[in-house]
């Protein structure tokens, strides 16, 4: 038997917590109800040293950059801020991974480091409702959705605000898995699932 795929989720100085925790619960956590493991999950750590996360938690993750190389999916959480700068390290390791063929997915302000990547070039792409003009201000042909609760670009993949992320992980588990998994993954959130 094959190994399931890996899910990357990124973690960084500054890490939105909720964010990360979205990706955590959807990919990581152990499903035994359901038979063998959906995913294999591990954290990448953006900056070298201890990170610290929103709520004052110290982060460590399971590995750096080299992990985006193996990764099915990667994960980018809210990042630190919309106008901050983005490490070159990781732009180049998520177009690379997109380049073979990675589904990438934002949640929240995630959204900024696929932009900065080149990854929503063309595309259709969402982000938190009070970020939406600052995305429509990087003039880089993105067409901006205003009114979704995330958007599948064939394969980059961005959600609205931080709770959108659930809908967002949940559309990917029902993608890989079908509707009968994905119900039982939100049922175990307690959430709907499929919100339109």
């Amino acid at each position: 038997m094959s190994e399931p795929p890996l899910v990357a989720a990124l973690v960084y100085d500054g890490l939105c917590t909720f964010e990360f925790a979205i990706a955590a619960e959807v990919f990581g956590l152990p499903r035994p109800e359901l038979g063998a493991p959906l995913y294999r999950f591990a954290s990448v750590a953006v900056d070298d040293g201890p990170m610290t996360a929103a709520g004052g938690l110290t982060v460590q993750a399971s590995g750096g950059l080299e992990l985006l190389a193996e990764a099915h999916t990667i994960v980018v959480p809210g990042w630190r801020g919309r106008h901050d700068p983005v490490p070159p390290a990781l732009l180049h390791a998520l177009a690379a991974a997109h380049r073979r063929g990675a589904r990438l997915l934002s949640i929240c302000s995630g959204a900024f480091v696929l932009a900065r990547a080149g990854l929503l070039r063309g595309r259709r792409a969402t982000t938190h409702w009070r970020y939406l003009d600052d995305l429509r201000e990087l003039n880089d042909g993105i067409e901006v959705e205003n009114q979704a609760l995330y958007v599948d670009g064939d394969g980059v993949l961005t959600s609205a605000g931080s709770a959108a992320g659930l809908d967002l992980c949940l559309h990917v588990v029902r993608a890989d898995h079908g509707a009968a998994i994905a119900n039982a993954v939100a049922r175990r959130l307690v959430l709907p699932a499929h919100r339109q």
